[in-house]
């Protein structure tokens, strides 16, 4: 069979390079090729952009690089076309990976959509191009299964969170926390684990809090998990004088070592609650922005774990209420062991949700079963 993967971001690698492996072992003389990175080049295939050429994030980024995005719509169909894939598969991204999938369809393509768009939090009028477009689509989270069948009509596969393969991949690793301490120089003090984004200013003003806190906890020392698009001059520069530190490209190994952990929204709450880290989600945004999203963004909550769980978790400091005065409330919460305890056994009904590991696995033999019937 032919596979061709569509993958526009880090987290499309990581997760297309697991699908990539499930793929090969179930058809060793699969021929695929994908954009993604290295990760999935790792797995085999043939890459053919990655998908660091393709990361434009926000309205005026989008415009600037509208030619390239247009040239990149436009290699990726003659790609398909002199390729001729059984199955095109597409991992998030779905800006881009929309409009292909419109184009695929017409032209007769198999079309199956491994993560599926966020339409549940915004732009759900993409249900309309997605139940046109798309054959097959396979969900990570829970509620996205009831949510697509019963609101809209559209069968869909459950398939588990990619990322409970992930971490328990990173378990099973020989992670020895005096080994670590020593490796980055760190004291033998608990830790507590700083997760401030990957971009700058989401970086900055989740700092300028954050390093209020170390006075008030000598007995803790604090450790940001470094992004690795970010340099260390930059970290380096904005935490001088408070004695935090910083370690890039490890946050694994930073949550499975920390006693408490301070989290911007997004992917990493879910992390951090994998690695069963009592959490404060923090998020501060420019004033006009939020108010923006919170006309567009419907939601009740902004963590997945919270999401998930459809109650509060974790506590959510989100614009006005994440000041110094309620994070170290909420700090104090989470290292009082009565209440570590709550956090852990709800993180542990949480993996229950998610439907344990197996997801790649899954995904792969959906993908056989589906192109061959």
């Amino acid at each position: 069979m032919k596979y061709y993967l569509i993958a526009g971001e880090a987290s499309g690698d990581l997760h297309g390079s697991n699908l990539i492996k499930e793929l090969l072992k179930k058809d060793p003389k699969a021929e695929i090729r994908f954009w993604g990175g290295d990760l999935m080049q790792q797995e085999g295939g043939m890459l053919v952009k990655h998908y660091k050429e393709l990361a434009f994030m926000g309205f005026v980024e989008v415009i600037l690089h509208l030619k390239t995005i247009l040239n990149n719509l436009s290699f990726c169909k003659k790609d398909l076309e002199a390729f001729m894939p059984d199955v095109i598969i597409f991992i998030d991204y779905p800006g881009f990976n929309l409009r292909i999938a419109k184009w695929a369809k017409a032209k007769g393509f198999v079309t199956h959509y491994y993560i599926s768009p966020q339409i549940w939090a915004w732009k759900e009028n993409r249900i309309k191009a997605i139940k046109r477009d798309i054959d097959k689509m396979y969900v990570i989270l829970p509620f996205e299964k009831s949510y697509y069948e019963e609101k809209h009509n559209f069968p869909v596969h459950f398939v588990g969170h990619p990322l409970m393969d992930a971490i328990e991949n990173y378990k099973h690793q020989n992670n020895n926390l005096e080994n670590f301490k020593e490796e980055h120089q760190l004291d033998n003090r608990p830790i507590i684990a700083l997760l401030p984004g990957s971009r700058k200013q989401e970086i900055s003003k989740s700092l300028s809090i954050f390093k209020e806190l170390t006075n008030t906890y000598p007995n803790y020392q604090f450790v940001i998990a470094g992004a690795p698009s970010i340099t260390d001059a930059f970290y380096q520069q904005i935490s001088k004088g408070t004695g935090i530190k910083h370690i890039s490209n490890q946050t694994y190994a930073l949550l499975s070592h920390a006693d408490a952990a301070l989290v911007t929204s997004g992917t990493a709450t879910l992390e951090t609650a994998l690695f069963e880290v009592p959490q404060v989600v923090c998020y501060k945004g420019n004033t006009i922005s939020y108010w923006i999203a919170k006309q567009v963004v419907k939601l009740k909550y902004i963590s997945l774990v919270n999401l998930i769980m459809n109650q509060a978790v974790v506590k959510e400091l989100i614009q006005d209420d994440f000041d110094i005065k309620q994070l170290q409330e909420e700090l104090d919460a989470l290292l009082n062991p009565k209440n570590r305890a709550k956090i852990i056994t709800d993180y542990k009904k949480l993996k229950d949700k998610l439907g344990g590991g197996g997801a790649s696995k899954e995904v792969a033999n959906l993908i056989l079963k589906n192109i061959k019937t």
